[in-house]
C-alpha cells in the first residue's frame, strides 16, 4: 500500500515537473500548445496527487487565461490551495490576484497581506501585487491619500525587497531577455515598414518568429503587412501560421474569417470553422451568428442557416437586418408563411428607406410567385416605390404584374419608369418593346429592341422577337431572317430561333428550308421544352398538306 502511494505521488511530481516547464515556456513565448499541455499535466498531476496546492493555483491561472473558467471558480480553485497549505505564500497571491479581478479590494488586500507576512524577506511580488492594486482601485473608485500612500509605500518596499527574492530576480532577469529581444525586432520591423521596405519587414519578423517562439505575434505581423501589399493568397498562409501557435486567437479568427469571406468566397468551410472557435470562446455576439447564417446559406445548409439567424435574433431582437435574413432563409427552405412575417418585421422597423423598399419588394415576390396574391403584390411593390423612388427593379417587376393582369398601358408605364432611373437595362426595354407591339405602337417598339440590342450585343431574345416583329408586323422577311440567324449565330439550340425561322423561310415559299427549321425546333424543343412540340409539329405537318 506505502509503494503503491509513493508511485503515484512521483508519478504526480513528474507531472507537475512537465507542467512547470510547459508553463513557463507558455509565459516566455506565449505559445497555445504550451499552455494545452501546461494545464494537461497539472490536471494529470491532481490526478494521481490531489494535495499539491501547486497544481490547484496555476491550473487556475492558465484556465482563466483560455476562458474556460470565470472568476468565481477561479478565486474557488485557489482558495482549495490554500485549504491544503494555509502557509503557502503563492496561493495566497494568486488567490488575492483573482479577488482583485472581480473588484473585490478589501479581501484581496487581506489576501496580499498574508502573503507579505509568511514570505518575510522575500516578499517582493506580494508587495508590488499589492501596490498595483491600490492604483486598480484608485482607477476605479477615487484616489485617496491612504490609497496613494499606501502604494508608494509598498512601491518602494517592494523595490528594496527585490534583492532578497531569488525566484523574483530569475523571472525579472527572464522577462527582461525576452522583452529585449521582441523590442529589438519590432523596432527593427517598425524601421523597415515605416521607410516602405516592406521585404526586409517580413524578413525581420519571420526571423522573430523563430527566434523567439512568439510566431503568433510575427506572423500576424507578416500577415498585415501582405494585406497592404495586397498579397492576399500570402497574407492567409501568413495568419493561419499564426493560428497554428493559437487556434483560438480571437482577432486572428476574425481577420482570416473576413480575408476568407472577402477573397475566398469557395472556402466556407474555414470562415465557419473561425467563428465557431469565436463562440466556443464565449464570443457570443449576434454579428457572429449572423455571418455564420449567411455562410451555412451558401452551402444551402438551410436548418444550420435558419438556426444561425435565430440566434442571432435571440440576442438582438430588434434588428430588422437579422429579420430579412432569416426571412430570405426561410423562403429558401420552403418556409414561407413564417418568411412572411419577418419580412414584415423587418419592414415595419423600416432602418432606412432604401434599405426597407428592396424587403418589399422581397416580400412582394413571395405574395405574387408563391401565394398568387397579385393585389398583395401590388400593394407591397407601390410601397417599395414609395420608399424609393428609385427603385428601378420595383417598377420592373411592377410593370410584368401589370402583364400578367393584361393591363398593358400600365405595364408600359411602369417599364419606362424603371428605363428613366436605369437607361442601361436591357431587359426592361426588351420587355418594354414586346407591351409596346401587343399595342401595336411598331416602331416604339422597334427602337426599344434596338435600344436593348445596343446595350448588349448577344442578346439573343431581343433579337428573335424583333424578328418576329419584322416578319408579322412588317413583313421584312429579309430582315427578320437576318434576325432570327443573328439569334442561332448567338445561341444555336434557341428553340424559338428555329421555329420563327422555319415560319419565315415558310412565308418565302421555300418549305424545305422551312422543315429543316421547324424539324431542328422539334429535336430541341424535346430538351430545352420552350415551347409545345404540337404547335411546332402542325407547323411541320401543313407544309406538305394537298
Amino acid at each position: 500500500m506505502y509503494k503503491e502511494k509513493t508511485d503515484l505521488n512521483l508519478m504526480a511530481q513528474n507531472f507537475m515537473e512537465e507542467a512547470r516547464l510547459c508553463h513557463e515556456k507558455y509565459l516566455i513565448k506565449g505559445n497555445r500548445n504550451d499552455l494545452d499541455n501546461a494545464v494537461d499535466n497539472y490536471i494529470d498531476a491532481i490526478k494521481y496527487n490531489p494535495n499539491i496546492p501547486e497544481a490547484y493555483y496555476r491550473l487556475a491561472t492558465l484556465l482563466w487565461d483560455k476562458g474556460e473558467i470565470n472568476l468565481s471558480c477561479a478565486i474557488e480553485q485557489c482558495k482549495s490551495a490554500i485549504n491544503l497549505s494555509p502557509h503557502n505564500p503563492n496561493a495566497r497571491i494568486y488567490t488575492a490576484y483573482f479577488l482583485e479581478q472581480a473588484k473585490n479590494y478589501e479581501e484581496a488586500e487581506k489576501e496580499f497581506k498574508e502573503a507579505i507576512k509568511l514570505s518575510r524577506l522575500k516578499s517582493a511580488r506580494p508587495r508590488l501585487s499589492l501596490a498595483s492594486m491600490y492604483i486598480d482601485k484608485m482607477h476605479d473608485t477615487n484616489i485617496n491619500p491612504k490609497d496613494l500612500s499606501m502604494s508608494l509605500y509598498y512601491i518602494l518596499s517592494g523595490s528594496l525587497s527585490i534583492a532578497f527574492d531569488l525566484p523574483s530576480v530569475k523571472m525579472l532577469y527572464k522577462n527582461l531577455k525576452k522583452s529585449t529581444s521582441l523590442l529589438f525586432y519590432d523596432v527593427l520591423g517598425n524601421i523597415f515598414e515605416k521607410t516602405k521596405n516592406y521585404s526586409m519587414a517580413v524578413k525581420a519578423y519571420d526571423h522573430a518568429a523563430n527566434s523567439t517562439g512568439r510566431e503568433e505575434l510575427y506572423y500576424t505581423k507578416i500577415g498585415d503587412i501582405n494585406i497592404k501589399n495586397e498579397e492576399i493568397q500570402t497574407a492567409r498562409n501568413s495568419y493561419m501560421k499564426a493560428l497554428e501557435a493559437n487556434p483560438y486567437n480571437k482577432d486572428l479568427l476574425l481577420k482570416l474569417a473576413t480575408l476568407t469571406q472577402i477573397y475566398f468566397e469557395e472556402d466556407i468551410n474555414t470562415s465557419i470553422d473561425c467563428y465557431s472557435k469565436l463562440l466556443e470562446q464565449g464570443e457570443d455576439r449576434p454579428e457572429i451568428y449572423y455571418e455564420l447564417g449567411h455562410l451555412y446559406l451558401k452551402k444551402e445548409d438551410f436548418i444550420n442557416s435558419i438556426n444561425a439567424f435565430k440566434l442571432a435574433i435571440e440576442r438582438d431582437c430588434e434588428n430588422p437586418f437579422y429579420h430579412n435574413a432569416l426571412a430570405y432563409a426561410l423562403v429558401r427552405a420552403e418556409q414561407y408563411d413564417d418568411a412572411c412575417e419577418h419580412y414584415k418585421f423587418a419592414i415595419d422597423k423600416n432602418p432606412d428607406p432604401e434599405w426597407t423598399s428592396i424587403v418589399c419588394q422581397a416580400l412582394a415576390s413571395l405574395y405574387h410567385k408563391v401565394y398568387d396574391d397579385i393585389d398583395s403584390a401590388l400593394d407591397m411593390l407601390k410601397t417599395a416605390i414609395m420608399l424609393d423612388r428609385n427603385n428601378d427593379e420595383a417598377f420592373q417587376e411592377l410593370g410584368d404584374i401589370y402583364i400578367e393582369c393584361e393591363d398593358i398601358d400600365s405595364a408600359i408605364k411602369s417599364y419606362c419608369e424603371s428605363i428613366k432611373i436605369n437607361p442601361k437595362n436591357a431587359s426592361v426595354y426588351n420587355k418594354c418593346a414586346m407591351a409596346l407591339w401587343q399595342k401595336d405602337y411598331l416602331e416604339e417598339a422597334i427602337i426599344a429592341y434596338h435600344k436593348a440590342i445596343g446595350i448588349n450585343p448577344d442578346y439573343y431574345n431581343a433579337y428573335n422577337n424583333l424578328g418576329v416583329i419584322y416578319l408579322d408586323g412588317i413583313c421584312n422577311l429579309k430582315e427578320a431572317k437576318k434576325l432570327f440567324e443573328t439569334a442561332l449565330s448567338i445561341k444555336p439550340d434557341y428553340v424559338m430561333a428555329h421555329f420563327n425561322l422555319g415560319r419565315a423561310y415558310e412565308k418565302s415559299g421555300k418549305k424545305i428550308e422551312a422543315a429543316k427549321y421547324y424539324q431542328k425546333a422539334l429535336e430541341l424543343n424535346d430538351i430545352e421544352a420552350e415551347m409545345d412540340s404540337e404547335e411546332i409539329r402542325n407547323k411541320l405537318y401543313s407544309l406538305f398538306e394537298v
